[in-house]
Formats: structure tokens, C-alpha cells, sequence
């Protein structure tokens, strides 16, 4: 009876240990990644947060002011930045990647014209015992 009992509970303190490695699993950094870091997720987590909002609302009115209003002076800049800002949070990922591939068809390469393949002949007559 004592050994059976014994028995029992080092198989019970075995799957505690198995299951907690497996909980702990879970949380590596490689699997931490393998699971958040994929575009897929981006997106999902953009639609809940707006990740890419927050951060074109931010980085937008600096883009702005530092190259197209340069030498502008505070007031232009100011009123600049509130509107680069209120522009930005409208932007999400997929007006980004809208926004993005409309700006690559622009540089896109020309693609050549391919002539239509008509009937190639190669000397063989259509009755001859090579068909």
C-alpha cells in the first residue's frame, strides 16, 4: 500500500514537472517571437492599438518640418505639425501599404510585351511515327 502510494506520487511530481516545462515553454524569447512577430499579427495588434497611427502621428510633423518647411519659421511650423499630426492618426497599416504599393507601381519596371507563340515548325512531318 505505502509503495503504491509512493508510486503514485513520484508519477504525479513527474507531470507537474513535464507540464511545467511546457508552461514555461511557451515563454522563450524564440517562441515569443515565432508567435508575435509575424506580419499577420502586426496588423491584428495595429487594428486594436493603431500602433502605426500613433507612430505617423509622431513621425510625420518631424519628417515635414525638417525637409519641406525647413527654413519656415515657428507659427508655419507649429501649425504644420498640428496638421501632420491630425493627418498622421488617420493612417493606419493599410492605407500605409496602400500608400506604399501605389508609390512602388510608379517606379515599377517595364514589363516586356511577350510575342504570342504560334505554330513552331521543326521539319517533322504531323504523320510521322515521332507523335
Amino acid at each position: 500500500m505505502v509503495c503504491s502510494l509512493k508510486l503514485e506520487s513520484d508519477l504525479q511530481a513527474e507531470a507537474l514537472v513535464n507540464d511545467g516545462k511546457t508552461y514555461l515553454k511557451q515563454f522563450t524569447v524564440g517562441n515569443l517571437i515565432k508567435k508575435y512577430a509575424t506580419p499577420s499579427s502586426f496588423l491584428k495588434v495595429d487594428d486594436k492599438l493603431n500602433i502605426s497611427s500613433s507612430i505617423m502621428s509622431l513621425v510625420l510633423p518631424l519628417i515635414m518640418n525638417n525637409t519641406v518647411f525647413r527654413g519656415s519659421g515657428f507659427i508655419t511650423k507649429a501649425l504644420v505639425g498640428l496638421a501632420s499630426g491630425k493627418v498622421g492618426k488617420t493612417l493606419d497599416a493599410e492605407h500605409l501599404s496602400a500608400i506604399f504599393n501605389s508609390v512602388k507601381s510608379w517606379f515599377g519596371s517595364k514589363k516586356k510585351k511577350d510575342k504570342p507563340v504560334g505554330y513552331v515548325d521543326y521539319g517533322i512531318p504531323p504523320d510521322s511515327e515521332t507523335y
